[in-house]
């Protein structure tokens, strides 16, 4: 009998340690609450927020998004904010990035503007969102048959819109001396790789640009990386 009960207690010690989680965020998330709150934000690492953004993707796009309780989540995070990343994405109606990775209210803070280009407002949000709030990473995400790259690819000109292709033009010309074929907007494959010269470019500018986030990157605390993502799909591919 002695033994069957040590058994027993073994078995619950060992089912309890498999349901811990070294992720902060998702322990609050098992406790019964999704919004995090400024202890988890901050002890959620980098590492462990891009794994998150990477698992909220994976369910979407295998049809297993949370069911959230939006209303809960609107009362729990009326009293502040502490979004784990900062996501700069395009303003096409097709990547709307609270959706493509599954995240709520309160998780992520979003960036959208035509081919997900930075300027210095994007780079004075991305200053608030991690020095100022404390996100651990800035994920720049781009997609396949993006208008905007096409309009660079394509110069086109329109009022504003004409400045905002001209930072895109930088990633065209890349792409372009590096060779290839049909190197124009009527080619799926050139306007793509184009995209991801783009993602990548922008990557690189928001440490060329900003110390503030240059610091925070060389010292561990913030982590920048870009992504791609197949409209056919909804997967996201990580530019690391």
């Amino acid at each position: 009998m002695l033994n069957r009960r040590f058994a027993g207690i073994s078995f619950v010690a060992l089912w309890l340690a498999a349901c811990a989680s070294s992720d902060p965020g998702k322990t609050q998330e098992m406790s019964g609450s999704r919004v995090l709150n400024r202890e988890a934000q901050a002890a959620i690492t980098p590492a462990q927020a891009l794994q998150r953004l990477k698992e909220g993707n994976d369910r979407f796009v295998t049809g297993r998004s949370m069911d959230r309780d939006l209303s809960r989540e609107v009362h729990e995070s009326a009293g502040g904010q502490f979004p784990f990343a900062a996501i700069v994405g395009c303003v096409d109606s097709r990547v709307a990035p609270e959706l493509v990775f599954d995240q709520g209210l309160g998780d992520v803070f979003c960036a959208r503007v035509a081919g997900n280009i930075v300027n210095d407002d994007i780079l004075g949000s991305l200053e608030f969102a991690t020095k100022g709030s404390g996100a651990k990473l800035i994920l720049v995400v781009g997609h396949s048959a993006c208008g905007a790259v096409k309009g660079a690819v394509g110069k086109v000109e329109l009022g504003h819109l004409t400045g905002l292709l001209g930072r895109i033009d930088p990633a065209v010309q890349s792409v372009r001396t590096r060779g290839g074929g049909g190197a124009d907007e009527k080619s799926a494959a050139f306007v793509d790789e184009v995209a991801k010269e783009n993602v990548r470019r922008m990557v690189r500018l928001l440490t060329e640009t900003s110390p503030i986030l240059s610091d925070l990157a060389a010292n561990g605390a913030l982590k920048i990386v870009g992504g791609f993502q197949d409209l056919s799909s909804g997967r996201v591919l990580i530019l690391e």
